[in-house]
């Protein structure tokens, strides 16, 4: 005779230890490079395609794919030059997570990737809290102009893993006229700051 409770509690054991991390999420507002290689898509983006939700890899990379094995074609730049997003800030501009399996998180990180060091824009402390399934930063870009990627990082509390995005902005001073060049990439209406 079979023991039902034991060999339901070794499937569910078997189900947990094959389960992938409970935590996935990415930028999907601006568009991050693997939320476009999904809905444009970008040719030769890879399998982040069909999951950009899965950029994770251990914490502190300031690489585009985190410097996991996983989707190469998100650190090359050349890849993705011409999918930038204009926007013309005029307050903060709204980066917008969308997370498929929220999770315990320490700190939500915005990075400009330069050719030298990267730069930290501004960090959002959740204090190990569960995060709703769409969390919206506003990151203030001042300072910023013409052609820059910004690095978001999404850091889990209770894992060593980081969630990783690269948003590609082109970014056009609200006072200067875009060059005829920009009128056919996307454009993000922005909202201002809420007071």
């Amino acid at each position: 005779m079979i023991n039902v409770f034991a060999l339901s509690s070794l499937v569910l054991a078997t189900l947990h230890m094959a389960a992938p991390a409970s935590a996935h999420g990415y930028v999907s507002q601006p568009p991050s490079r693997q939320a476009l290689c999904r809905d444009v898509p970008v040719p030769g983006c890879g399998d982040v395609r069909w999951e950009p939700q899965s950029v994770e890899a251990p914490k502190g990379s300031f690489e585009c794919n985190g410097n996991g094995a996983r989707f190469p074609q998100l650190n090359d730049n050349a890849l993705w030059k011409d999918y930038f997003t204009t926007v013309r800030p005029d307050g903060p501009l709204h980066f917008t997570w969308t997370l498929t399996a929220p999770h315990r998180t320490s700190t939500w990180e915005y990075f400009v990737l330069t050719d030298g060091d990267p730069i930290q824009i501004t960090e959002f402390d959740d204090h190990g809290a569960i995060p709703p399934t769409t969390v919206t930063h506003p990151v203030d870009l001042r300072g910023y102009s013409g052609r820059q990627t910004i690095l978001a990082r999404w850091n889990i509390a209770d894992t060593i893993n980081a969630f990783y995005a690269c948003v590609d902005l082109d970014i056009v001073l609200a006072d200067i006229a875009a060059p005829d060049a920009d009128a056919a990439a996307p454009q993000i209406p922005l909202a201002k700051a809420e007071l």
